[in-house]
């Protein structure tokens, strides 16, 4: 029997566009033997859609088509298990399906920073990557760097502001920037994909750098920008028990960072960008032998103390003036293409990594039904909390 998998992308995020790249790729993937591939597409105001064509880019392309072939659909738990439900009734009302497992690729905020982690797990349904507290803080960068410097893991200073203290107390907030000396690198805390980010040299790049990133967020992370710079990445697959890392890559920037149309313009051909996978890089890395183990062991060891599980994205900074000194710049917690390519450079073709994907996702399923969720109490029983009959007491 196949396995019923509903592939979760799109949804209300500025990352939008690049989900529905990734999850398409990855539905191509799949391996059709083996499953049952239900595409579940969440629109930008909310609206989970399903629809013939809806594992196609050509689709996503027009407006007319996804209105014209999708069908609004709602997951939900009916006697223990979870099933895709057609909302709109009539004669021809379509059959609900039965789904064994959801696959979210999402990116961004209100997808991938633990909402639609949250959602899956109140419907108590396994799903592959992160949880919520993992996929939480891998999105918020201030978090995520705070949590890895407390476990001696190198990140770079930096310094976290509101878009409030910005703008009642700007003098302030840019003293503690001048500790870090300039050039810097200015980010919105919750966003992926390079979006919002830019590198300042002086005050007045600063002060447009923390305008464009107030405009996608209220929280601003501001690092001091490794000049001599090299940018490793290394992808890890498995879960807190067990991982392993992939070769490492190394990505060619076009600008002063690795910007958005550096991920996903460079080299887009006539069918469109085909998302990271498109991004010019060396891979393997040319680095030392020593050196690469130091950055797979680091990517496995931030991994870990996340919580994470599934496929991730690990990037690092790598300090060519500085003895070629490695940190940790950010971990994507459901990487663009899902870093297929990256596996695929260590042997493990795509069906391979969806396979495991959605066995770990059955295997954490499987170890928290041995956890306890709920309690036998009478408490309800016992007081009236606030009944005109009775007042009970605590």
């Amino acid at each position: 029997m196949k396995t019923n998998v509903a592939v979760i992308f799109g949804c209300r995020s500025v990352e939008h566009e690049i989900s529905i790249i990734s999850a398409v790729q990855a539905m191509a993937g799949f391996d059709r033997e083996k499953y049952n591939v239900i595409p579940v597409y969440g629109t930008k105001n909310g609206e989970f859609l399903t629809g013939e064509g809806f594992d196609s880019i050509d689709t996503f392309k027009s407006e007319e088509l996804i209105a014209k072939n999708g069908k609004k659909v709602v997951l939900t738990n009916e006697d223990g298990k979870v099933v895709l439900k057609f909302i709109n009734g009539g004669l021809f009302k379509k059959k609900d399906i039965a789904v064994d497992v959801a696959f979210p690729i999402v990116h961004g905020t209100n997808c991938e920073d633990g909402t639609v982690q949250g959602m899956l797990e109140a419907l108590n349904i396994p799903y592959v990557g992160c949880d919520v507290m993992s996929s939480a803080l891998g999105m918020d960068k201030a978090l995520f760097k705070n949590v890895l410097h407390d476990n001696g893991i190198p990140v770079v200073d930096g310094v976290t502001f509101t878009a409030r203290m910005w703008a009642i107390d700007r003098e302030s907030v840019m003293k503690k920037i001048a500790d870090l000396h300039y050039p810097v690198i200015v980010k919105p805390v919750n966003l992926g994909s390079s979006i919002g980010i830019s590198k300042a040299d002086n005050d007045d790049e600063l002060k447009t750098a923390v305008e464009l990133a107030c405009s996608f967020a209220d929280r601003i992370l501001v690092e001091h920008a490794v000049e001599h710079l090299r940018e490793i990445n290394c992808s890890v697959l498995g879960d807190r028990n067990d991982c392993e890392a992939s070769p490492l890559e190394e990505p060619f920037m076009h600008d002063k960072i690795l910007s958005f149309d550096d991920k996903y313009r460079a080299g887009a051909g006539k069918n469109g960008s085909k998302g990271m996978a498109s991004l010019s890089r060396k891979l393997p890395a040319d680095l030392p032998e020593d050196k690469a183990l130091e950055i797979q062991n680091i990517a496995k060891e931030t991994f870990k103390c996340i919580g994470a599980s599934g496929v991730v994205r690990i990037d690092f900074l790598m300090d060519t003036a500085n003895g070629n000194k490695v940190y940790v710049n950010e971990i994507n917690t459901i990487p663009g293409s899902l870093s297929f390519y990256l596996w695929e450079a260590a042997g493990i073709k795509y069906k391979e990594l969806i396979d495991r994907l959605i066995s770990l996702a059955f295997k954490r399923q499987r170890e928290r039904e041995n956890l306890m969720f709920t309690v036998n109490t009478n408490i309800l029983n016992e007081s009236s909390f606030g009944s005109k009959s009775k007042v009970g007491k605590i």
